[in-house]
């Protein structure tokens, strides 16, 4: 039997786990932390009774991500809470939402109700397809080449450049905080990507969360893998590849300054350079709250999401990520923010509330962030500084501590521009292989990036499959 080692018990290493386990291998997972997730897990970070996400709180991905739908994890107890709203955004007279349904969002949208309905319309007929592709290293030629054309016509435009040839502010502000998810200056090549896959991913499957907290999914996928008789390993930090058992495979959830540290003296020196050049991307400034009472939103429509963007209109979104991206700070920043209490009650004590929020900051700036994010929230919800019972503040350094792939509090896995969108960490054509034999990347460092989705897990462990079956990999 073929045995796989696999560093990091993040939702990509448990993906590649499950994955080579479905296909008879016996797995390692091996996790530094006392507890699996990564990104994914829930702690109680302010006061007793209130669960926090640490990291990702809000997982559109997850809920549309091929693989994870395969592992049919409501078997395993995972449950997810679909809010009324995918997303609301903040205006400073009122606000703007994306509904599951296209048709509502549209009329909402003034006189870009016709274009937002027909292009939008055309695009989730291909739904699938374009995810197909996209979620994984990009296909040469593409698996759907027409299906994906009207996509692949608006995608690789700069976001900034999109936003021109729209009329309606609310449109602007909603395109350009689903873009900034990019954590790019939307004046970036591609940043429209982002922005439709957005949006995409709100229409198909909704923008959900794991009922009690993220560490749910971590729980249904340990579950899952279990199952097939793979082992977790918790408290295990890894120095070496030599303190594994010894393995066919090795497959790193890791950033690449991580796997410079644990398996660079398995590689040339010119690759250990190439991943030397793998460039980071900006960093995130989070804090969680305790509240005593639900966020007292100006616009109705923050009240029936879970998800609220505060950034007021689109050229306000647009400076902020921009001042980011040039390495300084907004005075108002644009925000995400969380509010999983008013759809999921066991997150706190009785009539009591969660939120969690970050901005995004220049990779590695730890200037504090607290008071323009507070100013921020008090903005669109006047009362919101009352209601405080307690609050945790994560700088990057903070978040780095946290998970050292998150270099700089860069939560993405690397800048996600269109230089290192798919050539990531440093090949096209195989970019889970390193150049060492038998070792294989499979962190959000490679395609199809960051998010809660286990694609990049999935295809690395495909190829290890694919190299086993083909001879390249000796087993």
């Amino acid at each position: 039997m073929p045995v796989a080692s696999v560093v990091g018990a993040g939702p990509n290493g448990l993906a590649a786990g499950i994955r080579l386990a479905q296909a008879g291998w016996k797995v390692y997972i091996f996790e530094r932390a006392a507890a699996p997730g990564g990104g994914v897990r829930t702690e109680a970070l302010t006061l007793p009774g209130f669960r926090h996400d640490v990291c990702s709180a809000i997982h559109p991905m997850a809920a549309a991500s091929p693989f994870f739908q395969s592992l049919e994890l409501d078997r395993y107890g995972l449950e997810w809470v679909q809010p009324t709203l995918p997303v609301a955004h903040a205006l400073d007279r009122s606000s703007v939402a994306l509904h599951r349904s296209v048709e509502e969002t549209a009329a909402g949208l003034g006189p870009d109700e016709r274009v937002y309905a027909k292009v939008m319309g055309l695009l989730m007929r291909t739904w699938k397809q374009v995810t197909d592709d996209f979620l994984g290293p990009l296909p040469l030629p593409p698996r759907h080449p027409m299906a994906l054309l009207p996509f692949a016509l608006l995608a690789p435009l700069p976001a900034s450049v999109l936003l021109r040839g729209l009329r309606s502010d609310s449109l602007k502000a909603l395109f350009s905080g689903l873009a900034a998810h990019s954590i790019l200056s939307l004046r970036q090549v591609g940043t429209t990507a982002y922005g439709l896959m957005m949006a995409m991913s709100g229409h198909a499957a909704g923008w959900p969360f794991p009922k009690g907290g993220a560490a749910n999914l971590t729980r249904a996928l340990v579950a899952a893998f279990e199952a097939l008789g793979g082992r977790l390993v918790l408290n295990f930090p890894v120095t070496t590849l030599d303190e594994l058992p010894k393995s066919d495979a090795y497959l790193l959830d890791v950033s690449p300054n991580v796997v410079l540290r644990i398996a660079g003296s398995r590689m040339p020196g010119v690759y250990r350079q190439r991943l030397t050049q793998f460039r980071r991307g900006g960093g995130v400034f989070k804090i969680d709250y305790a509240l005593k009472g639900p966020i007292p939103w100006m616009a109705e429509a923050c009240h029936q999401t879970a998800t609220v963007h505060l950034g007021g209109p689109a050229e306000e979104i647009v400076a902020s990520e921009d001042a980011m991206a040039r390495g300084r700070l907004s005075p108002n920043p644009f925000l995400i923010l969380a509010q999983h209490t008013l759809f999921d009650t066991t997150r706190a004590p009785s009539g009591y509330h969660t939120a969690w929020v970050y901005c995004h900051t220049p990779n590695g700036c730890n200037d504090d962030r607290l008071i323009p994010i507070e100013n921020q929230i008090e903005r669109f919800a006047p009362g919101f500084s009352r209601l405080i019972l307690a609050r945790k503040v994560m700088a990057p350094v903070d978040m780095e501590a946290y998970n050292p792939n998150y270099a700089g509090g860069d939560i993405n896995g690397g800048a996600g521009d269109i230089r290192q969108l798919f050539s990531r960490p440093v090949s096209f054509f195989r970019p889970y292989a390193t150049a060492a034999k038998g070792v294989y990347i499979c962190s959000a460092s490679t395609p199809p990036g960051g998010g809660v989705h286990g694609m990049s897990g999935y295809h690395a462990a495909e190829l290890v499959l694919h190299d086993a079956w083909s001879g390249r990999l000796k087993l």
